[in-house]
């Protein structure tokens, strides 16, 4: 479970209704059902309508990620690298089968079966190369769709806000339904800023960092692979994939 995620939402959530408490306001106020409706729904068909079915599914699968994170254990895997190296220089790559049926992620686990069938190293190349730029291509996608959501959001909430007034101009003389209007209007324009830049945006962004800490950590098992398709020496492959730890 990602805490830091955790913290952020709680501690944003906290700050508006304490600063919104200490200016004399009542926290169930700021609950429209019909704002919410608007800006909710009017945010979610807009992004329907500009995504494909994949797209969108996918990035609902993807929201998951914010608060459990796929974890990547930067050293664990040099030293799985640097063993399979040291097993393949003395058993030769046949070794690596049994090692490829138990791992669970589908890359490393195509990268070994290709080395254990002789694939050459060029073509083991630009296989790794190819599958990872798909990867993060599909995923950065998905994550775009949260994105949308934050442009589409405040603009939204703008168009809440006038329905809004628009409903309160036509109840000029009844107090209740006046004092209704308004709230919408306002509160419409609330949510739309704030669905935006506390959630969507935030969503997106932690998205992207997750998606890059995967790329990496593929490229790290990419350049290991290839370094064991040459024949480089175990030391000399744990030297070059050092520099990976970096990115943690």
């Amino acid at each position: 479970m990602d805490k830091l995620s955790i913290a952020g939402l709680v501690l944003a959530v906290l700050a508006i209704y304490i600063g919104f408490s200490l200016d004399g306001g009542s926290f169930s106020a700021l609950f429209e059902l019909p704002a919410f409706i608007i800006v909710f729904g009017g945010t979610l068909g807009a992004v329907m309508l500009q995504s494909s079915m994949v797209q969108f599914t996918h990035a609902i699968s993807l929201l998951r990620w914010v608060f459990y994170p796929p974890v990547y254990n930067i050293e664990q895997g040099i030293a799985d690298i640097v063993h399979w190296a040291e097993l393949s220089r003395s058993e030769g790559y046949l070794a690596l089968e049994d090692i490829a049926l138990d791992i669970d992620d589908q890359y490393t686990q195509k990268g070994l079966n290709s080395l254990v069938d002789g694939v050459e190293v060029d073509t083991l190349r630009l296989s790794l190369e190819l599958d990872l730029d798909i990867y993060r291509e599909h995923n950065l996608r998905s994550a775009n769709v949260f994105e949308a959501m934050g442009g589409y959001s405040p603009t939204i909430g703008i168009l809440g806000a006038v329905l809004g007034l628009i409903h309160a101009m036509n109840n000029l003389t009844d107090p209740a339904l006046l004092g209704t209007g308004i709230a919408t209007a306002f509160i419409a324009t609330i949510y739309g800023v704030g669905f935006a830049n506390l959630i969507y945006l935030p969503v997106a962004n932690k998205l992207r960092a997750i998606i890059h800490q995967q790329t990496m950590y593929r490229e790290m098992i990419s350049e290991g692979l290839i370094a064991l398709a040459n024949g480089d020496n175990p030391h000399a492959i744990e030297d070059k994939l050092s520099a990976f730890r970096l990115d943690r």
